[in-house]
């Protein structure tokens, strides 16, 4: 009881000794970035979230982008598996990330290969372990169903049915996957009791003690850059060299992109390999600094083991629990046009 009343007593303290700019840095903002050349529109919104659901934009008429990015499972796999599933269920060589806010991310994909939402959102749609739907094809197709070819007018009626329209429209859907309100963004605007004072304590180590924020800052939990964590032992091969398939820069070996720990109770397994089930054992792996002590070629600095016992792990992980809010509120279509 003694050391609850303790801990009680800090959270008091920590809650108002947070000042106005610290607040700020935790919560999400009310405007998301939107390009000058696919401001967003209600039109330009309903149209990606059709293609969105739609299974006829992948080859055999069975995947959609939902299937790997489902709003009822984070955004990610609607069946939880390691690795993507594709076309003829061919497995992916990485984990499906989460699309949940997306929009304020500068870098996309696990490896930060193109820059915009716009670019992302063809990819998938050509790569033959994923939906192996050759734009070359698609277009064409889609330009076949009337009422597309209608709903592409009235949201982008200079351009039409194209491959750029086509991904303005995904991308502007996308813009609007983002967090709600969590247990933790109504303790940092002054819910003293959204937070149970094992989360509190939790906060508190994964801003000092555990040094999460050096990965994991601001109101995404991520700092929007690339690390490698030591999941890997020796040499690299493939997909697992992240980065530095994009570039061969010594910097970024098997480097991958801070996933957001938003909502991240609902976007299991972890990592982008998905070797990890649980919100504790990727803490503690985090905590101990990766999985191997030698012999990981260019492990973040970050990486270290930071000698936290179990109720320490346990209580950042209770504070982690606390960033998941309600499922956007969103209906999910079930008719499309014809």
């Amino acid at each position: 009881m003694k050391q609850f009343l303790l801990i009680f007593l800090f959270f008091i303290l920590s809650v108002s000794s947070l000042s106005a700019s610290e607040i700020q840095k935790w919560l999400r903002p009310t405007t998301v970035p939107v390009p000058q050349d696919n401001l967003l529109t209600q039109e330009r919104i309903e149209l990606g979230k059709l293609l969105f659901f739609d299974v006829r934009l992948s080859r055999d008429n069975t995947i959609s982008c939902a299937t790997c990015h489902h709003p009822k499972r984070g955004w990610t796999d609607l069946v939880p598996v390691t690795k993507a599933l594709g076309f003829k269920k061919k497995r992916g060589p990485r984990n499906s990330p989460t699309l949940l806010n997306v929009a304020y991310q500068n870098r996309q994909f696990w490896d930060g290969r193109v820059k915009t939402l716009e670019e992302q959102a063809l990819g998938p749609l050509e790569a033959d372990i994923e939906m192996n739907m050759p734009l070359s094809t698609l277009i064409p197709k889609l330009n076949a169903i009337s009422g597309y070819v209608k709903l592409f007018k009235i949201a982008y009626p200079n351009e039409g049915l194209t491959k750029e329209s086509l991904a303005k429209a995904i991308a502007s859907f996308e813009r609007t996957i983002v967090s709600t309100e969590s247990p933790f963004d109504r303790y940092i605007k002054g819910d003293k009791k959204a937070m149970s004072p094992n989360a509190i304590k939790g906060f508190e180590l994964f801003k000092n003690k555990a040094h999460c924020t050096d990965c994991h800052d601001g109101f995404n939990f991520t700092d929007g850059s690339f690390h490698n964590i030591g999941l890997n032992d020796g040499e690299l091969q493939g997909k697992e060299l992240g980065r530095y398939n994009v570039k061969k820069r010594a910097a970024w070996y098997g480097v991958m992109k801070t996933p957001t720990l938003r909502d991240v109770t609902k976007s299991y397994p972890y990592f982008h390999d998905g070797s990890v089930q649980t919100l504790k054992e990727a803490t503690a792996l985090c905590a101990s600094g990766g999985r191997y002590e030698m012999d990981v070629k260019n492990k973040s600095t970050s990486m270290k083991d930071r000698e936290l016992n179990e109720q320490e792990i346990d209580q950042i992980v209770s504070f982690t629990k606390t960033l998941t809010g309600p499922d956007l509120d969103i209906i999910i279509p079930k008719k499309f046009p014809q």
